[in-house]
């Protein structure tokens, strides 16, 4: 049996180009069920808000996602939360952090820190933050 823990983001109507946004930045299979595809004829939720979105990368991750709507307002659930990526690819995380700022601000610029990883934090356009470290190299 195998079990798995993802993390599920809600917008506030924009969940369709954030994901988007995602899939050009992590690559991989990125899946959209509107509320529409399920008989909602809105005006609440709107017919072509997001269910449900599901992106898989290359590298295993699994990233999931819809709107929230008048009866669930997203506010600030989200504060608080943070998503990780770590890893020893160097190259790789680097590329992820600098494409996840595009358009957000850099928290914690990516580069060395006491604990001797390279770790940067970013607040993504959407208002998400992602957290980026690359382990050390062994001595």
């Amino acid at each position: 049996m195998t079990v798995q823990m993802n993390p599920y983001l809600t917008f506030d109507n924009n969940a369709r180009p954030a994901m988007e946004f995602y899939r050009s930045v992590l690559g991989g299979e990125l899946t959209i069920m509107t509320f529409g595809d399920m008989g909602a004829e809105g005006p609440v939720p709107p017919p072509d808000g997001v269910m449900h979105a599901n992106l898989e990368t290359p590298d295993g991750f699994v990233l999931m996602a819809s709107d929230g709507d008048s009866e669930r307002p997203v506010g600030s659930a989200a504060a608080g939360v943070s998503i990780s990526l770590s890893g020893d690819d160097l190259g790789k995380l680097e590329g992820w952090f600098h494409a996840l700022a595009d358009g957000g601000t850099i928290d914690v610029p990516f580069e060395k820190q006491m604990w001797g990883d390279i770790f940067g934090q970013v607040t993504d356009r959407f208002g998400v933050r992602w957290l980026v470290d690359s382990a050390a190299p062994a001595a």
